[in-house]
């Protein structure tokens, strides 16, 4: 399956031993900034089959698990079981890609909220491998650790902090005038000519800023766990709580604010000097984060 999905539960620090051959610290242990994400199980509700006409993808073939999950009604309440993996019937020739179909389990993480996420992950490999897989995975809990390993690199995606109405200042750095501008100073310096009679896109205004889908790109993960004690501070992450279950220890910092969704899928573009080597961590922060 080529993504996962859980929930950003906030940030610690981790010491690791740099493996980039490239790197001036090679060999040596270095302190790097982490991000803890809850990942709880993923339940397989459904799978397609695509087909390639007219140079677009058309849905060829559906099929849902026979018994869809409990937390599944809130999101799909009038959804009814389906015909099982029995019915997944195609022919490899005809298929282009197969598509499974899973939710989330919020209930299993200290999230507020019940209702699942319904989303959509190709299966990677050759379409008859596919093909066995969804039937194998159908109805089926799929963990973090089926999806990733430790040390692979992976794209990010999640919905940014929201800062809500933001003037050109904070929301595209132009500088602030003179004092003795006319018309403001936290403002562009000009808004155009006068012919054309238009305002250009390309002058920064005020508007939203933050609540943007983005995508960060060759977050390595560091560790793929079981037992949240291993990565929970002392009193719970500030606005989150304890670690209930499965984890993702990510490198760097992620999008959004706590207790988001994060998606995760394989790294598209990987970096030129990156490892996927097993990083060796010797600590872990879990001291408290409230200063107690």
């Amino acid at each position: 399956m080529q993504g996962f999905a859980g929930y950003k539960a906030g940030s610690t620090h981790v010491v690791i031993t740099d493996d980039v051959k490239s790197s001036p610290t090679y060999g040596e242990e270095v302190a790097v900034a982490a991000t803890v994400v809850e990942t709880p199980p993923m339940v397989v509700a459904g799978v397609r089959a695509y087909q390639k006409r007219s140079g677009a993808l058309r849905v060829a073939k559906e099929v849902w698990a026979e018994e869809l999950h409990k937390d599944l009604r809130r999101l799909l309440p009038t959804m009814k079981g389906g015909r099982g993996a029995g019915a997944f019937e195609v022919s490899p020739d005809e298929v282009h890609q197969v598509r499974l179909l899973v939710h989330t389990l919020p209930a299993l993480a200290s999230v507020p909220k019940k209702k699942p996420e319904l989303m959509e992950y190709a299966v990677g490999g050759p379409v008859e491998e596919g093909i066995e897989l969804a039937k194998e995975l159908l109805g089926k809990e799929v963990r973090a650790g089926d999806v990733f390993s430790e040390g692979e690199y992976i794209d990010v995606t999640a919905v940014t902090k929201g800062k809500g109405f933001q003037g050109p200042v904070p929301r595209w750095g132009v500088k602030v005038l003179p004092r003795k501008t006319r018309k403001g100073r936290r403002t562009a310096g000009t808004l155009g000519p006068w012919h054309p009679a238009a305002m250009m896109w390309r002058v920064p205004q005020g508007g939203q800023m933050g609540y943007h889908q983005r995508t960060e790109l060759n977050k390595r993960i560091l560790k793929i766990g079981t037992n949240g004690e291993e990565v929970t501070p002392a009193g719970g992450f500030l606005g989150y709580g304890v670690i209930r279950g499965d984890y993702m220890l990510i490198e760097g910092s992620l999008p959004g604010p706590r207790k988001r969704l994060v998606r995760m899928r394989p790294a598209v573009r990987p970096a030129g000097r990156a490892t996927e080597a097993v990083p060796q961590i010797s600590y872990i922060s879990t001291a408290s984060k409230q200063g107690v």
